[in-house]
């Protein structure tokens, strides 16, 4: 007699849905991409050709990714060119994701951006940039006056434009107050309509997060009375990019930067994979109805452009992440299987229900391994089951160092008389 089929949420007690909605993000959360721009400042990546720039924006776009750094068109004539093709594939295809571009706060970098948006029509956001912090001023010999003043050249030479203004202010997360609130007022005062945060350093953790967000919103984007757009920018020098950029959308930021496989200088910088996986399992709008089963796709093509390697136990797109060897576990696995209940075979030793991402759990065989992994293997590959083919499996996985590979199965089935 089949197994009635069961709610899997009635299976799982679930200690994350107990903290109260307040510290889930207010509104509807965007995610800007940084894969094509700040992912490839990293120094062990190679630049893409714009064939995979544009094979990895498609992927970008099918995932529901809101916006994308486009580039730095200030950086010179291959950087133009690219962001140029990818300007024009989006109004091509009429994809429904936006664009910016960013800039340093110097009209050399500003002007690409207005003639790329002339030759191909697309409105292009220009993110202007500026270090800000007191050890970054000390160290350049910047004063408070001079921010202020590159500040107002820039935003309102983009304006003048006629580009919409996204100021980010560098090393937001180690500037003192009174230069976060005097510079960021200044920029919407001038025009901007958007402010960055950004955790350039890779310093700040979820409650220096929390602090910083909320006091942009309240001292700056209130008083102003405008309506602005807040964004987070963060690095993972401390392993904490994903946990900064949902304290970020907690405390009231509008939009998380991040990158396919967190890419980009040093550590890297917030991954954009880890960000739709948590999203979409936390139920944050618009991500729990978005399709995600592209994601290995994206983060396979981002890997093979940029010669980044996705580590085998890296969450969700590694190949470790849905594979087990361990007979208790596989074991567990397998009997879901029996019951003919493929959300319970993908949740039943997984956090992350595998057929969200268009994946399915894998069952090898290895040093740890119970004969149940062997008979697993075997069934569904179509092939023989006696019980001399199962000992012979068992007998050289227990006597292995390593998860056997299908050769070295196939080698003990073929032995068999």
């Amino acid at each position: 007699m089949p197994a009635l089929p069961v709610n899997i949420s009635e299976l799982i007690y679930d200690w994350n849905l107990l903290y109260p909605k307040s510290l889930h993000p207010p509104g509807p959360v965007r995610l800007t991409d940084e894969t094509l721009r700040d992912g490839l400042q990293s120094p062990s990546v190679r630049d893409p050709s714009i064939e995979q720039k544009i094979e990895i924006l498609h992927l970008m776009e099918a995932l529901g990714i809101n916006s994308l750094d486009l580039g730095l068109p200030g950086a010179g004539r291959r950087a133009v060119e690219h962001v140029t093709a990818l300007a024009r594939e989006i109004v091509a295809y009429k994809m429904k994701i936006t664009a910016y571009c960013a800039a340093r706060t110097h009209e050399n970098d500003i002007r690409p951006i207005a003639e790329i948006v002339q030759k191909t029509g697309l409105p292009i956001e220009v993110a202007a940039f500026l270090g800000t912090s007191p050890i970054r001023r000390y160290t350049e010999g910047w004063s408070s006056e001079f921010l202020l003043q590159t500040t107002e050249r820039a935003v309102k030479y983009a304006v003048s434009l006629g580009l919409e203004v996204m100021y980010v202010t560098e090393d937001t997360t180690r500037c003192d107050p009174e230069t976060v609130k005097q510079l960021n007022s200044a920029a919407i005062n001038y025009g901007a309509h958007a402010l960055v945060l950004c955790d350039t350093a890779g310093h700040a953790t979820p409650m220096g997060t929390v602090a910083l967000v909320k006091f942009v919103l309240e001292q700056v984007v209130k008083p102003s009375s405008e309506k602005i757009r807040v964004d987070w920018h963060g690095h993972c020098d401390r392993g904490l990019a994903t946990a900064n950029a949902m304290a970020a959308l907690v405390a009231g930021a509008d939009c998380v930067h991040a990158t396919a496989l967190g890419i980009g200088e040093r550590a890297g910088n917030t991954q954009m994979d880890q960000m739709l996986v948590n999203l979409k399992l936390m139920g944050i709008g618009p991500w729990d109805r978005q399709d995600l089963t592209k994601l290995k796709s994206y983060c396979d093509a981002v890997s093979a452009a940029t010669g980044v390697p996705i580590p085998a136990n890296y969450p969700v797109v590694g190949g470790d992440a849905f594979r087990t060897t361990t007979g208790v576990h596989a074991a567990a696995v397998i009997k879901a299987y029996k019951k003919k209940d493929i959300e319970l075979a993908n949740t039943v030793y997984s956090g992350v229900p595998s057929h969200y991402f268009g994946l399915e759990q894998i069952i090898d065989i290895g040093p740890m391994s119970g004969k149940s992994n062997v008979l697993f293997w075997l069934e569904r590959r179509g092939l023989p089951m006696t019980d001399e083919v199962v000992e012979r499996i068992y007998k050289r996985a227990k006597s292995s160092d390593h998860t056997l590979s299908e050769v070295e199965i196939l080698e003990c089935v073929q032995a068999a008389p």
